[in-house]
Order: structure tokens, then C-alpha cells, then sequence
């Protein structure tokens, strides 16, 4: 394997080597970066920020702060924990040297629940954005959600540089996109161009009703679902175990988050409420076709349709690569069935991968039979397994934090900042979350209802992989990396690193 350079013109030495999990660093600089930008850009952005508008106006572009706030707190955790030991386990192999077996087996299958349906939903996402076009009215939903699936599977499956080169692209649209629209918004700014007969200002936002038109407590509310626009930005963490130049390029992509936050989302949503009225955007319609198209610029409903079909694909490739490395983390630490540990020769988790695509597959199924029930339903249930997620990021830098003051641990190049007050601040934010979304009727409600089912399943699951016996599990006393070379393939041997 050749390996890459890095942009100073010197080639990392570990490029293109095997981590010690078996993994190939084969993403570089540029993917990493354009991975963490694109991480915290999707459609709750493009298409869902319509509907939050509508809901509490102008505060919204607060609600994205302090959200946004709180993701980055979770970042920074997560990069302490990346630069103590990088591992495309990502916080599931945190969670098992901190917290212990059973947190690293509920944390890896929340993750993994997370995204199980969060697949489902993007690939009846996608479906659903293939249809807009005429041409394409005529044929079945569930085909496109099937040939989405096998699109995504194949570069998954291919390597992980296909997987970045692939994460690149479709990142880079959406940046794309959205600077676009943050030039043209300036330009009618600065030069006072009406938008559909309104002048363009601050008094849109003081005529309208002020910063909170419907009162504080509605904005408060809305934080539970604001927060899931940030989903995903989590993933730089496990692309890092796969990174040629972990070291220097996690902190410089972490850091740049936080103003990436504050230009797409509060910069964003700030310049919607300038140019327009805030009541004039509408739920289920992008907010940027919905400015566009008052300028009367031809098409733009096929431009952002092609964006929002980018943002989809992006959270599916994300997605399936997430879970591939989250099920091979569970299976090495004796928490999910052997095989699923299974690399191919790519150095690729093809066996839970391909076990993550058998539960799209429903997905397509159920695009078959219900293909208008099944969206809001999955984000919903999704919500639990990211704020799980980042509780148990931030819960491991707390144990790092305690092991690296009692001189277990040596320091951090990159400790998170104001720790551990910070990190029990981010910790108390995401737990009240969850205590919001009761007040969400009915789907929040309905969600929060759903936990004593949902811990039963996982204390049902627990019970079950203990029963298993010793020798169908993965022993624990053997290094992973030894394990990883049991299961790649024989006719692999004289390739290995």
C-alpha cells in the first residue's frame, strides 16, 4: 500500500500501516477534516430547521448555540480519549477499559440501535428525494432505497479509503451548498435588497414578535430535538483509529467544529430570520428553498433536492461504517457473537457490516408496505441511542481524567478544557434532554415510555451472551490484535503488515 503525504510534504510513518485493532490508516488529512465538517452538517439542518422555525422563531438560532455548545464539550472529550489511545472502537473500547463489560456491551448496542434505525430512515429518505422529479415518479420506493443500500455497502465494504474518498465528496456538497447561500445572504444584506416585498434587518425579528414569539419555554423544549442535528460528529472519533496522522490532524478537526457550529448553523439561522420573515418558513420545506425561491431563482427546488439527497447518503455511509467498527469492538470484547469480529481482506469488518445491512434490508421491506409511517417513528427511537452515546463518551473522560490525576495515566496532549467541571456540566445537559423529551407529544412521550422495554432487551441480551460458553465467545486475555489475525483470511498471510 502507498502511503500518503501529509500537506507539509512528509510522509507519516505510520501510513497505510495496520493498527493494532487490524485496520488499515488509510484516511488522510483531508478526508479527516472534510469528515468532521461534514459530521455536524445534515438534513435537520437542510430540510428540518423549516419546521423549527415555524416552532419558536428566531430563538432557534440560540437553541443551535447552546446545543451546539454541548456537542463540542462531547468532542473534546472524546479527543482526550482518542489521543490516550486512538482505536477504530472508538467509545466502545473506552468504555470497556473505563466503565467495564456490561456499560461497553449497553453503550455498543445503543450505538449500534442508533444507527440501525437511523439507516432505515435514510434509505426511506433517499427514496423519497429520488421520487421528487417526475421522471422518477413511476418507479417503486422501496428500489431506491435498495439500490441506495448496495451503493453504500459496496464502498463500505471496498476499503476504508473508498469509504473517506466517498465521505469526502458527499461532505463537500453540502459545505458547498451552504456557503453558497451564506454568500448570497450577505451580499442582499449588505447592498438592503428586499426578499419578496420585506426590506431586510433586525426588524423582522423585533416586528415579528421578538426573539421568543411563543415564549421561552417552547425554545426550552425544542433542545431535544435540536441536539439531533449534531448527531453524527461523534464519527471523527472512530475515523481517528483509521487516520494515517492521528496525532496532529484529531486536534486542529475537533477545534474547527466549534466554529463550523457557529457559522452553518447559528450564522445560518440568524441570516433566514434577516431575510424573511420567521413565520414565512414551513414545515416539511427546506428554509433555503423557501428564501430562494422568493427571489425567483429557476430551479432551486432540483438544486437543494440534489443537497438533501447528499446530506442522506452522507448519514448512511456514516452510518454503516459507524456500526461496522461498533459490532467488531462488541465481538472482540467477548459482548456479541464471534463472527462479527470477521475482517475481509481489505481489512474491512465486512462480517458486521454485512449484518448491519440485513437490518436495512427491513428498511426496504418496510418502504414496501409502509412507506409513510415508519420516518418519524425511527428518528424518534433514535434519539436515545445518541444521547446514550455521548453520555458514555463523556462518562470514560471522566474515569481518564480521575486515572491521569492519580498518576495511572499519563497526561493528555489534548485534555478537554475545564474538566472535570465541564464534563459534568455536558454530562447533566444530555441526561435533562432526555427528560424533555417527555414533554414532546406524542413521539418524545411515546419514546420515553419505550425505556423499560428497551432496558429489558438489553438485560435479556446481557443474560444471554454470558450463557454462551467460553469457547464460542472471544476470550478476553487475548490481545485484539491477535485475534484480527485469526480471522483474516489464509490467503491474506503474505500481505500482512
Amino acid at each position: 500500500m502507498t502511503a500518503s503525504s501529509t500537506s507539509d510534504g512528509h510522509t507519516p510513518a505510520n501510513a497505510g500501516a495496520r493498527t493494532e485493532d487490524g485496520y488499515h490508516r488509510g484516511l488522510g488529512k483531508r478526508q479527516i477534516q472534510m469528515i468532521s465538517l461534514g459530521g455536524a452538517i445534515g438534513t435537520g439542518l437542510f430540510l428540518g430547521a423549516g419546521s423549527r422555525l415555524q416552532a419558536v422563531g428566531p430563538s432557534l438560532a440560540l437553541v443551535y448555540l447552546m446545543c451546539g455548545v454541548f456537542a463540542f464539550l462531547m468532542l473534546r472529550a472524546l479527543g482526550e480519549l482518542v489521543m490516550y489511545r486512538p482505536t477504530s472502537g472508538s467509545f466502545v473500547s473506552y468504555t470497556q477499559e473505563f466503565l467495564g463489560p456490561k456499560a461497553s456491551y449497553i453503550a455498543g448496542t445503543m450505538a449500534f440501535f442508533n444507527w440501525a434505525v437511523t439507516g432505515i430512515v435514510d434509505i426511506t429518505a433517499v427514496a423519497l428525494y429520488m421520487r421528487f422529479w417526475p421522471v422518477f415518479s413511476s418507479v417503486p420506493q422501496w428500489l431506491f432505497a435498495l439500490l441506495a443500500l448496495v451503493l453504500i455497502t459496496g464502498m463500505n465494504l471496498t476499503g476504508v479509503k473508498w469509504f473517506g474518498e466517498l465521505e469526502f465528496w458527499l461532505s463537500l456538497v453540502k459545505v458547498m451548498a451552504l456557503g453558497g447561500f451564506l454568500v448570497i445572504a450577505l451580499v442582499i444584506l449588505a447592498l438592503r435588497y428586499p426578499v419578496d416585498g420585506h426590506a431586510t434587518g433586525l426588524h423582522l425579528i423585533t416586528e415579528n414578535g421578538g426573539l421568543f414569539p411563543h415564549g421561552f419555554l417552547p425554545a426550552l423544549v425544542l433542545v431535544q430535538g435540536v441536539v439531533f442535528a449534531y448527531a453524527s460528529i461523534e464519527l471523527i472519533g472512530t475515523a481517528a483509529g483509521e487516520c494515517e496522522d492521528v496525532k496532529s490532524v484529531l486536534p486542529q478537526a475537533i477545534n474547527n467544529v466549534i466554529w463550523r457550529i457557529a457559522i452553518f448553523y447559528v450564522g445560518t439561522i440568524t441570516l433566514l430570520v434577516l431575510l424573511l420573515p420567521w413565520n414565512t418558513y414551513q414545515a416539511g420545506v427546506s428554509p433555503f428553498v423557501t428564501f430562494l425561491s422568493k427571489l425567483g431563482v429557476p430551479g432551486i427546488d432540483s438544486v437543494m433536492n440534489v443537497v438533501v439527497l447528499t446530506a442522506a447518503l452522507s448519514s448512511l455511509n456514516s452510518g454503516l461504517y459507524s456500526t461496522g467498527r461498533v459490532l467488531r469492538a462488541l465481538a472482540l470484547d467477548g459482548a456479541a457473537p464471534r463472527y462479527l469480529a470477521r475482517m475481509n481482506k481489505q481489512a474491512v469488518p465486512s462480517a458486521a457490516i454485512l449484518s448491519t445491512v440485513a437490518i436495512y434490508l427491513v428498511g426496504v421491506v418496510l418502504n414496501y408496505f409502509i412507506p409513510s409511517q415508519i420516518f418519524e417513528i425511527m428518528l424518534s427511537l433514535a434519539s436515545l441511542g445518541i444521547l446514550s452515546t455521548w453520555c458514555f463518551i463523556v462518562l470514560c473522560q471522566i474515569q481518564l481524567r480521575k486515572k491521569i490525576r492519580r498518576g495511572e495515566i499519563a497526561p493528555t496532549s489534548f485534555p478537554m478544557p475545564g474538566a472535570p467541571f465541564t464534563s459534568w456540566l455536558a454530562l447533566a445537559f444530555f441526561i435533562g434532554i432526555v427528560g424533555l423529551m417527555a414533554f414532546d407529544y406524542p413521539t418524545g412521550t411515546a419514546t420515553i415510555c419505550a425505556i423499560p422495554l428497551l432496558a429489558l432487551a438489553l438485560a435479556w441480551g446481557w443474560r444471554r451472551i454470558r450463557s454462551v460458553p467460553q469457547h464460542n465467545a472471544v476470550p478476553q486475555t487475548v490481545p485484539s490484535v491477535v485475534l484480527t489475525e485469526d480471522f483474516l483470511v489464509p490467503h491474506e498471510g503474505s500481505d500482512r503488515s
